[in-house]
């Protein structure tokens, strides 16, 4: 089966529109840039609830998808906990692909 979710997120990589890592992740978010969060859903506890609480603050979608594992492969990279989507019609797109409507936390 295809993961078109995962596919996009590597698209997105190589055009620069995807950022991962909990460090460049929070950096999208607190600066604007980010349209979308996902988090790894193997991430720690801590993880979770941080770009949760920092997502809803912000107003941008966050919800969890696949492993560090298939998140840090789809973009080419080790494991990866957090990923964000800095550009918004990409970030419509996975959100469709997710069935996301508006403002998901959770």
């Amino acid at each position: 089966m295809v993961d078109r979710v995962l596919q996009m997120l590597g698209i997105g990589r190589k055009a620069n529109l995807v950022g991962s890592g909990e460090f460049k992740t929070e950096e999208s978010v607190k600066g604007g840039a980010a349209h979308l969060v996902l988090i790894a859903t193997d991430a720690s506890n801590n993880t979770k609830k941080k770009f949760k609480d920092m997502c809803s603050f912000y107003h941008v979608p966050c919800c969890e998808y696949g492993t560090k594992e298939t998140l840090g492969r789809a973009l080419g990279q080790e494991e990866r906990s957090s990923v964000c989507v800095n550009d918004a019609g990409m970030a419509g797109k996975i959100r469709d692909y997710l069935n996301l409507g508006g403002i998901v936390n959770g």
